[in-house]
């Protein structure tokens, strides 16, 4: 059996590729993605987990995770990271995380985001949010009630 410290940096390496099909391959079925500082704007499962991750992250320039603590009790991970974002613009930041996750059976059943909206305000051109606003949202789930 994948040890769950691996599953979880395979997944962040396969997200720093943005190698999508491989991103999926870590997801479980009903994998929920809440980015907890909008959980009202989660995704469930492997192919909405993408589609939501692609909104903020296949248009950038450049985008590199950088590793940081990793925490495991056995199933639930917590995941202190960073990433660096670079705009086609030219603008660039870095954004802190922690992340947790859950894995069962060698993948992961929840990912929950924790950063801080203002850093990505600090640095980000308008646009980018723009452009989020005009985006797909056939993946939207409402996980506010259940985390």
């Amino acid at each position: 059996m994948i040890a769950v410290e691996d599953v979880v940096l395979g997944l962040w390496r396969a997200l720093s590729r943005r190698d999508w099909d491989a991103v999926k391959t870590f997801l479980a079925d009903d994998c929920l993605y809440v980015d907890m500082p909008v959980p009202a704007v989660s995704a469930r499962g492997p192919e909405d987990t993408v589609k939501r991750l692609k909104i903020g992250l296949e248009h950038l320039a450049g985008y590199e995770n950088h590793d940081g603590v990793l925490l495991s009790n056995g199933t639930d991970v917590m995941y202190e990271h960073s990433e660096t974002w670079t705009f086609g613009s030219g603008e660039q930041g870095v954004l802190r995380f922690v992340t947790v996750h859950k894995v069962v059976d060698g993948k992961i059943t929840v990912w929950k985001d924790y950063w801080d909206m203002n850093s990505l305000v600090s640095f980000a051109p308008p646009n980018h949010f723009e452009a989020l606003a005009n985006a797909d949202t056939s993946w939207v789930f409402d996980a506010t009630g259940l985390i």
